[in-house]
This record gives structure tokens, C-alpha cells and sequence, in this order.
């Protein structure tokens, strides 16, 4: 019995010891939540605008751009997915797994191939795993993006996605990241990125409305080859910012219910210790009576 006391209270301090490294997970979590949620608030306004101004230069220039330009059959799709660099984030970098292996289901069906690039080391390792080709790889600020990452990753899609598919180009983009709803809600989005569909920003004039007048300096594809690249760049950095204030708040919900669960488990072997305890104090108590009673009865005998 003393050795199971012994070993509850072992379990007891282990336990005790990782409560405090989730619960100091959770409040660093908390406070970086915020300082996450500002950072995609603040590059908000910047995407709108910047989505304003290219879908009206793409629909008021009639111009025909190779960032517009729709491929009757596309047969390559490049898929750009964010994940987690660390663990101990709940379900946030394997709902992001799940959401692009439903989406290389339905490309597969429609006889395109997915062509791989990957955000954060969860989704790397993944793929590795598997042994899945992976096209281009980036990882060490999941939780924590810079607007020179966007551009690195950004780049490397634009490249691509000019380059024909008989040389290892893609005839789309396409984004998975996690979109941050509120703090308990989180959820996977899928959005194509390139060719760009010039639909936010415009609405059709009505018979009562004077068609807009634009003048383009210096021409309109000029204009479009200075804004297009900088929209993929903006939409890519918005979602990194989106992705990264997920994985706080799943970070710090995980967290929760790890130290939740950690103090529960620690009141449970605290009553287990607390039995064990008594019955040993039992135990001793009844072979000290016995022995105290054997020995009155030698005495007598004697």
C-alpha cells in the first residue's frame, strides 16, 4: 500500500507540473491572440481597396491579362495550405489536412492534378510522411507571419503560374487557410486566388446610372501588371494573419481544456492519495492491535 501512496503522489506532482506549463501556454496564447487579431484588422482596409482598384481597372479595361485569363481546361492546380510550425493547437492544422485532401478528391474527379505548397511544418511533415510531393515548402512563422514571407511565397506562385504546365507551370491558385470566426469558432476556407474573378468592388450600372469613366496612366496593362502582383501578395498576407490568429485561439482553447482536464486528474489522485493514506494508517493500526494483542495473551499463557 505505501508504494501505491508513494506512486500517487509521484503522478500527482507530474501532472501538477504539466497544469502549469499549459496554463502558462494558455495566457501567452491570450495575450498574443490580440496583437494577431489587430494585425489582420489593420491589413483589411489595404486588401479592400487594393481588390477595389484591380477589379476596376480588369472590368472597365476590357483588357485580356495573364492573371485574368481563364484556362479552358486547366489540368494543374496549385494548392497553397496553411498549418501549424508546433503542436499542442487542438484541431487547427489537421481540420486544414482534412479541408485539402476533400479538395484533392473533388480536383482527381474533375481529372486535374493538385500541385502542392505548403505553409508550417504539421502539413510538411504530413506530406512527408505520406510520401506526397511536395512543389515548394515554407515553415517557422505560423504563428507569427511577415509581410516578406508573403511576398517570398506569393512570388513563387506568380512564377509558376505564368510558366506553361508543359514546363512545370499551374493553370490555377488556389488558398486553404483557417478563417478565425470568434474565439470558439474557427474554420477551414477555400479560395482561388488566380486567375483573378473581378467580382468584388463592381456592380452592374443600371439603366439610370452613368457608366464610370476611367483614364489609365500610363496604359491598362501596365496599371494591371503593377496591381496584380501586389493583390496576390495582399490576399496571400491576409491569409497568413487569418491562419495565425486561428492557431492562437485554438492554441488557447486546447490549453483550457488541457489544464481543465490536468485539474480534475489532480483531484482525482489527491482522493485516491487520501484513501490510500487511510487505509494504510488502517493497515498499521490493526497489526499494531493484533501484535499488541498476541503479546497480552503470551503474557498470560506465561
Amino acid at each position: 500500500m505505501a508504494t501505491s501512496l508513494r506512486e500517487l503522489r509521484q503522478r500527482r506532482k507530474s501532472v501538477t507540473a504539466t497544469k502549469k506549463i499549459t496554463r502558462a501556454m494558455e495566457l501567452i496564447a491570450s495575450s498574443r491572440i490580440i496583437k494577431a487579431q489587430q494585425a489582420a484588422a489593420r491589413a483589411l482596409p489595404y486588401t479592400r481597396e487594393l481588390n477595389r482598384a484591380v477589379s476596376a481597372v480588369a472590368n472597365y479595361s476590357r483588357q485580356d491579362h495573364p492573371l485574368t485569363r481563364a484556362v479552358e481546361n486547366p489540368t494543374r492546380v496549385a494548392v497553397l495550405f496553411i498549418t501549424s510550425d508546433r503542436g499542442m493547437n487542438g484541431a487547427y492544422s489537421s481540420n486544414v489536412i482534412k479541408t485539402v485532401a476533400q479538395m484533392r478528391q473533388r480536383l482527381a474527379d474533375e481529372g486535374k492534378q493538385m500541385v502542392r505548397y505548403v505553409v508550417g511544418r504539421k502539413g510538411i511533415g504530413y506530406l512527408n510522411y505520406r510520401q506526397i510531393p511536395i512543389e515548394e515548402s515554407w515553415e517557422g512563422f505560423s504563428d507569427s507571419p511577415t509581410y516578406d514571407r508573403a511576398v517570398e511565397s506569393s512570388d513563387r506562385l506568380l512564377a509558376d503560374f505564368l510558366r506553361p504546365t508543359e514546363e512545370g507551370g499551374v493553370d490555377e491558385i488556389w488558398a486553404v487557410y483557417t478563417r478565425m470566426e470568434s474565439m470558439l469558432l474557427q474554420v477551414p476556407r477555400v479560395r482561388r486566388v488566380l486567375p483573378l474573378e473581378v467580382v468584388e468592388g463592381v456592380h452592374e450600372v443600371g439603366e439610370d446610372e452613368a457608366t464610370p469613366l476611367y483614364e489609365f496612366e500610363p496604359d491598362p496593362n501596365t496599371v494591371l501588371d503593377s496591381l496584380l502582383p501586389l493583390y496576390v501578395r495582399s490576399r496571400i498576407w491576409f491569409y497568413l494573419l487569418q491562419s495565425a490568429a486561428s492557431q492562437l485561439a485554438s492554441q488557447q482553447k486546447a490549453m483550457k481544456s488541457a489544464t481543465d482536464n490536468a485539474q480534475q486528474l489532480i483531484e482525482r489522485l489527491t482522493r485516491q492519495a487520501n484513501q490510500a493514506r487511510q487505509a494504510e494508517i488502517t493497515q498499521e493500526i490493526t497489526e499494531i492491535v493484533g501484535g499488541a494483542s498476541a503479546l497480552a495473551e503470551s503474557v498470560e499463557n506465561d
